[in-house]
């Protein structure tokens, strides 16, 4: 991608009239193509283009709709307040043709649009480029979204990172991004005589109830995105290093939404949390100036998530480990719908997945926890996963969940191990330690004494019969033994290495396909169920399509009743035919043949980290020391609801918790936008290109304790 063509210097010709494309910026304050074309001595057409069709399977879920629908309205009317006669919409099945059409129908000479940096945006900002410049148009690009464009982060080399701590310190020692500008004073509206636009429906019938909570509960816009700041800056904030990791709390910012959709500067954040930094520092506030170093970090990872998607365009679709293709994952859409009900026998993943499906909101360490289960002990395909959160989350992030799922699944380099379980019992105690958590969404626990809240199956009968519960019947059994789970895995893990092993003896002997070599083999497909639940009809330019009604029966979130003794009997049903030997390899088209330095930084909460280096060859199945598996907590935190802030942001979707008590537990929290950088913030990656990666790279990561 050629560097940004974002000079603003001079004024336009006068007649000059350009047409400004929003996409995720939505926003008038500090939006370069905006303020570049209001400086222009000519006309402005503001211009949205809803073309979800090309997203393909990532085909937008509701609560992200709702929130781009809000939003666009909140836009509309900003933009009229600076003369702006209205923004224009279009629906199409193609952006790049109806971009096309509103140039010719306003008579504009220009387009100006900001940067978006996943492999679908980047194919198509070139098309339009091609296709306009060659109609005479004049097109310019800016940085909206980033403090800094991909290709400007280089090491001493000139090439990319692929290391996050040394990513993030080499946007440290660079010059401070640009201040955020401010909105334009006028905009001069242009002639939109003959220049229609489409009524967009972002909403079916059924949806209207649930979307109808969701507005008593958050306030999407730009303005509304700054009053969320400004409540966060001055509140928890400064407690945010100590706090973070709290259950049911506003101990985060909750800005992820607002920053996906591009209603908030991320310049603007960066700069005003500096200040504060400053500021705490000049007064000696010690806690304060760490506090602001953990929340940079989280805008950091957020960086680091666009620039492993720039280089590495295929990272939501393929691992970026080769031999993680040799992986037997689970095909079993059973077990996937027991996750995505919560009803899985284990209280915490349970509750996180009827908050999730409640609420389209997720703290970042219950996501952790649910994606870590999803992973590790039902060995469910990543890619699912990440496409069920893609589809339910409010701030659904393609980069940020791409690299949040590979982490979790042990596909980036410096990733997770994937032998490691994470214990969903120790996770609770460790992060819900009183159960509030759990009891908000898990009604049919609420009377369990805390003691046995995370563990029900292990709690004497009479404890059980006290609190009203008959596991299998009003909450189920664990669907998965964790040691049975563990056995599998390791047999998995040993499984995948003999396959990559032979593989790779098998192309060293000359043989052209080697043996389970599947890198030109489609990912695995989604469930049926899992394609999005909109039955969409091809979309006719002179049309405006209706959505049809949504499949959604499996997804309700479970009553306290008989629904389980249904689930325990389908339970029963499917998993008799399942087979062990049908599970598919998962495919790649990366060959990896690293010589990899790991090198991690334990982070004793201090900000003083620790190196410790080795050698890790990954492709040497002789030096490869196996680890024990074992089941260990992890370091994930969690966070449900939310209390009434200034801006009408968070919500309280359920009856409040009434105790106060604080977690003990510290924890990393990348609640801005790396809402998946699961558990230990390890946001290293091996750069590839479109078609493979690099023959040798540094892995790393950073663990807070």
């Amino acid at each position: 991608m050629p560097a940004s063509q974002s000079s603003m210097s001079g004024a336009g010709e006068a007649g000059v009239r350009t047409v400004v494309w929003f996409r995720r910026d939505l926003r008038v304050e500090d939006n370069p193509a905006l303020a570049a074309a209001a400086r222009a001595a000519g006309e402005v057409v503001p211009a949205y283009v809803w073309a979800p069709e090309e997203d393909g399977p990532y085909y937008p879920g509701r609560v992200s709709r709702w929130w781009l629908s809000q939003s666009l309205k909140h836009l509309d009317a900003s933009l009229r307040r600076l003369g702006a006669s209205r923004l224009v919409t279009r629906r199409s099945a193609d952006a790049v043709v109806a971009l096309l059409d509103i140039v010719r129908s306003t008579g504009a000479t220009q387009l100006f649009f900001n940067h978006l940096y996943d492999p679908l945006s980047l194919v198509r900002d070139h098309r339009v480029k091609e296709l306009l410049t060659a109609e005479g148009i004049t097109v310019r690009s800016f940085n909206s979204d980033l403090l800094y464009e991909p290709w400007e982060v280089l090491d001493d080399d000139g090439c990319p990172f692929t290391m996050f701590a040394p990513f993030w310190n080499r946007c440290l020692c660079m010059p401070d991004p640009a201040a955020p500008l401010l909105p334009p004073k006028k905009i001069n509206s242009g002639d939109l005589s003959r220049c229609v636009s489409d009524e967009l429906i972002f909403e079916d019938e059924s949806e209207r109830g649930s979307n109808a909570l969701l507005a008593r509960a958050w306030s999407p816009g730009w303005q509304n995105a700054d009053k969320a700041l400004t409540a966060f800056l001055n509140g928890p904030l400064i407690d945010y290093s100590v706090n973070r990791k709290k259950a049911d709390s506003a101990s985060t910012s909750l800005l992820s939404p607002y920053l996906h959709f591009g209603e908030l500067s991320v310049r603007k954040v960066f700069h005003q949390v500096r200040m504060k930094q400053l500021m705490w520092s000049n007064d000696g506030n010690h806690a304060g100036e760490e506090s602001c170093t953990l929340f940079l970090r989280s805008i950091g990872l957020r960086e680091y998530s666009r620039y492993l998607t720039f280089n590495h365009p295929c990272s939501h679709e393929k691992p970026l480990l080769s031999h993680l293709r040799f992986f037997p994952w689970v095909v079993n859409e059973v077990y996937f719908k027991v996750w995505r009900q919560g009803r899985t026998g284990y209280p915490l993943v349970d509750a996180g997945m009827r908050e999730l499906w409640a609420t389209g909101w997720l703290h970042d360490r219950i996501r952790v926890v649910v994606s870590s289960f999803f992973v590790k002990v039902l060995r469910l395909p990543w890619r699912w996963g990440m496409k069920y959160f893609w589809d339910t989350l409010l701030d659904a992030d393609l980069e940020s969940d791409a690299l949040g799922w590979q982490y979790i699944s042990g596909s980036l380099p410096d990733g997770r191990e994937l032998d490691r379980i994470d214990n969903p019992q120790f996770e609770g105690y460790k992060f819900d330690p009183h159960g509030e958590y759990v009891r908000r969404w898990l009604p049919e626990l609420a009377r369990l004494p805390t003691e046995w809240i995370h563990h029900p199956w292990d709690a004497p009968e009479s404890v059980l019969q006290a609190a009203g519960v008959e596991l299998g019947s009003n909450y189920p059994r664990p669907i998965v033994e964790l040691d049975e789970a563990n056995s599998k895995l390791q047999g998995a893990l040993s499984e995948m290495w003999e396959l990559e092993a032979a593989s790779r003896a098998a192309m060293e002997n000359g043989m052209e396909e080697g043996l389970g070599d599947s890198s030109d083999a489609p990912p695995i497909d989604f469930p049926q169920e899992l394609q999005m639940e909109v039955d969409r009809q091809p979309v006719r330019p002179t049309q405006t399509p209706m959505m049809a009604g949504r499949r959604r029966e499996d997804q309700m979130v479970p009553s306290m009743t008989s629904s389980f003794i249904r689930a325990e009997t389908e339970l029963t049903a499917d998993f008799g035919n399942i087979s062990e030997d049908s599970r598919p390899e998962v495919p790649s088209n990366m060959h990896l043949q690293p010589r990899m330095e790991r090198e991690e930084t334990v982070d004793g909460g201090t900000g003083n980290g620790v190196r410790m280096n080795g050698n890790h060859h990954q492709q040497n199945l002789q030096n490869n020391t196996r680890r024990v598996l074992g089941v260990a907590p992890s370091v994930s935190e969690a966070s449900s609801s939310w209390t009434g802030r200034e801006g009408g942001v968070v919500p309280v979707w359920s009856p409040p918790a009434a105790s106060g008590h604080s977690d003990p537990y510290a924890a990393d929290d990348a609640d801005i936008s790396s809402r998946n950088y699961l558990d230990r913030h390890p946001q290293s990656h091996t750069m590839m290109n479109w078609s493979q990666l690099s023959q040798s790279l540094t892995t790393g990561w950073e663990v807070d304790k």
